[in-house]
């Protein structure tokens, strides 16, 4: 098995990045290669975890390769939407969802068309993106509607009202801040097989202490060349805005990852990113406080102090 890179002059004290690039280059070098579900491979471990103080408007970007935070932030703002059609996405230029519906059109339509041309095709044609462009009941569905049934009693059910899991939490938050039960989850068992995607990142609890609000992802999957950089800004974005909310202060993001992988065919991807030195203190601020967790605009959030190097490119298995 390939040896990677292995840079140690890091400076100090010890930029929080080191324990993404350490992992990164366990899995690599020591994890199990495994044939997965997209048929790429990958080489795994199972249990993972990453720790970020999020004291003074600090945020957990990657320096190593630039992360678009813009689109992990409108993806952010759509999920709290509860919005599950890739529509409202590709019209503002976000695809990340998008080789899904485009792999399900290809295979049940015949049709190879390109990722662009589809893409324009979902914005502008509305009867186009309800037939091609729904994800089924994915995170958005299940954060702020989860599904509830009713007897009738005839031995029947009917749809009741869904539950608001966001709204639930900030309740939570305000009034109970002690409480143990401050969990947001998407792992829906009876609609999983409705989704494009089940929910990778599933599971959210967060904790209140001393005024500060900290949280805790626990990642069933996680592509760790790829989805990772987005997945920890979520999560420190979430608790930002969660705690501004609530009226605290925000403390710590923990994330912690299940199948944690990395796959075959990013070996150049990983051998670029474990070559470079972390650098930089990027921060956060929000510069408004809408009435509603729900309110918030892309316009709200800016981003200092980030220099990243160069962009990484890599393939999706899909």
């Amino acid at each position: 098995m390939a040896t990677l890179a292995n840079r140690t002059d890091s400076p100090a004290p010890r930029h929080w990045e080191w324990q993404y690039l350490d992992l990164m280059r366990r899995i690599w070098e020591h994890g199990d290669e495994r044939i997965d579900r997209t048929g790429v491979g990958t080489r795994s471990i199972l249990g993972a975890e990453i720790r970020f103080d999020l004291t003074g408007g600090a945020m957990p970007l990657l320096s190593t390769k630039r992360v678009f935070w813009k689109t992990a932030t409108r993806e952010m703002l759509w999920f709290l939407t509860g919005g599950t059609n890739i529509r409202e996405l590709c019209a503002q230029g976000v695809e990340i969802w998008t080789d899904w519906p485009l792999d399900r059109y290809r295979r049940e339509a015949g049709d190879a068309i390109g990722r662009a041309e589809f893409s324009a095709r979902i914005v502008a044609d509305a009867e186009f993106a309800a037939l091609w462009g729904d994800l089924g009941p994915v995170y958005g569905k299940q954060w702020v509607d989860w599904a509830t049934y009713e007897p009738t009693g005839d031995g029947t059910f009917r749809k009741g009202l869904g539950i608001n899991q966001i709204a639930q939490l900030i309740e939570g938050l305000r009034h109970n801040p002690g409480s143990r039960r401050h969990i947001i989850e998407g792992w829906n068992v009876a609609e999983l097989d409705a989704m494009a995607l089940p929910p990778c990142h599933k599971t959210y609890q967060f904790h209140v202490a001393d005024g500060k609000l900290s949280g805790l992802l626990y990642q069933r999957s996680c592509d760790l060349g790829l989805g990772f950089a987005f997945n920890m800004w979520s999560l420190a974005l979430l608790i930002r805005m969660l705690a501004q909310q609530c009226d605290l202060e925000p403390g710590e993001a923990v994330w912690m990852g299940g199948d944690t992988h990395v796959y075959l065919n990013h070996a150049a991807l990983l051998q670029e990113q474990l070559s470079r030195i972390p650098s930089g203190e990027p921060k956060l601020a929000i510069l408004r406080r809408p009435s509603s967790i729900f309110d918030y605009r892309i316009e709200d959030f800016a981003v200092s102090g980030y220099s990243p190097q160069a962009h990484i490119p890599a393939p999706v298995a899909v």
